[in-house]
């Protein structure tokens, strides 16, 4: 395709960085890059401590640890996520409770959450869906409500807002990624934020293997030992150093992709006044980081059909996800706890629209135009 859905933005000093990085030899994980991205991150989003990991799957395996998830505890999730989102809990034997998404923004329905809670219930895991924040005022009272942890999969949500808040500072955990197809990217990396500080010691226990090696080089303890249950979870200084350089470039990205997202919104209204697709709907309260454009056709045939147009001018879209609560996995070792009419349409009719901060100009109107002979 001549035009992918989705490319990396390389435009600061990532090339600095990265020969900085090779030329000092100092290729581990926790040096002078990785720290440098812990502090931009705390300072940014006001969380009270973040820690870079080698994959967002990697901070909500974190997560899941973190919780001390049980065999038979339910975390309650949207069933239109990624996979990682449920394997972090069902790795740990626990169980993911899947419950509908609104048709507005694809985030989970918070009017369908109380009805999924039971005795068994431990936590509530949102998912920031395209960079628009989940209506966390409600999902944060009815934790406070049931006494539930929550733990945001704020993935996608990196430089987005709710009611002024960064996504990822509500819950008392939360899980960034920063995989290539992401605004800021690192290749592959994550990071798990810590606004709970009861949280913070243990996280950088599991985080190094189990150890309080962090503790050790800090000179608090005498001893470097194993003291949990942990894993390897830390990503090489290489990671984090292409991770900074985008970092310094992150408003200038988030603010391009906002503006071509808002492009591609005024571009396809003709399809939803034609009754053939729905756009999404951001609410006033959310500013979002132009992640994803999509849209969700009325049929499958339809959004087939418009795929091939828009393939036929070079230009890729894609599907996302299977819901989960119908995958071969999902219906194995989680459990639906709602009916799922939204989340089933989405799964049958959305198309992700190519979207990049260098994108060009031209594209959104050679894809309007494209979909426009449906």
């Amino acid at each position: 395709m001549s035009v992918p859905y989705y490319e990396p933005t390389l435009a600061g000093r990532e090339r600095e960085y990265l020969d900085e990085v090779l030329s000092a030899k100092q290729l581990a994980g926790d040096g002078k890059f990785t720290k440098a991205c812990h502090a931009w991150l705390e300072e940014k989003t006001g969380a009270a401590r973040a820690l870079l990991t080698h994959s967002g799957t990697g901070a909500l395996d974190m997560i899941g640890l973190l919780l001390e998830i049980e065999p038979g505890d339910e975390v309650i999730m949207p069933s239109y996520t990624f996979v990682s989102t449920a394997n972090a809990i069902a790795l740990r034997g626990g169980v993911p409770v899947f419950v509908d998404i609104r048709a507005d923004t694809l985030n989970i329905d918070e009017n369908l959450i109380e009805q999924a809670i039971t005795p068994k219930t431990r936590a509530i895991m949102p998912v920031h869906y395209a960079g628009v924040g989940c209506e966390m005022d409600t999902i944060m009272a009815l934790a406070a409500k049931h006494g539930l942890a929550v733990a945001e999969d704020a993935a996608q949500g990196f430089g987005a807002f709710y009611r002024g808040k960064a996504l990822g500072t509500f819950g008392a955990l939360s899980a960034l990624s920063f995989h290539a197809s992401k605004n800021v990217v690192a290749g592959e990396g994550g990071a798990l934020l810590v606004n709970d500080p009861a949280y913070r010691l243990r996280a950088e226990i599991v985080r190094e293997k189990g150890t309080n090696r962090s503790q050790f080089f800090r000179g608090e303890v005498d001893k470097y030992t194993w003291v949990d249950l942990g894993s390897s979870f830390l990503p090489s200084e290489i990671t984090a150093a292409l991770l900074l350089a985008q970092l310094e470039q992150a408003e200038a990205i988030n603010q391009r992709r906002v503006a071509l997202w808002g492009r591609y919104h005024e571009a396809l209204r003709p399809l939803e006044a034609r009754g053939l697709a729905r756009r999404a709907e951001i609410p006033q309260h959310c500013a979002h980081n132009g992640h994803i454009y999509w849209l969700v056709f009325e049929t499958g045939d339809l959004r087939a059909r418009a795929r091939e147009l828009l393939v036929a001018q070079g230009i890729m879209a894609s599907a996302h996800y299977a819901p989960l609560h119908s995958s071969p996995a999902g219906q194995r070792l989680g459990r639906a706890a709602s009916a799922m009419k939204v989340a089933d349409h989405v799964g049958e009719g959305l198309l992700r629209m190519p979207l990049y901060a260098h994108m060009p100009d031209d594209v959104i109107e050679r894809a309007a135009a494209a979909l426009a002979t449906l």
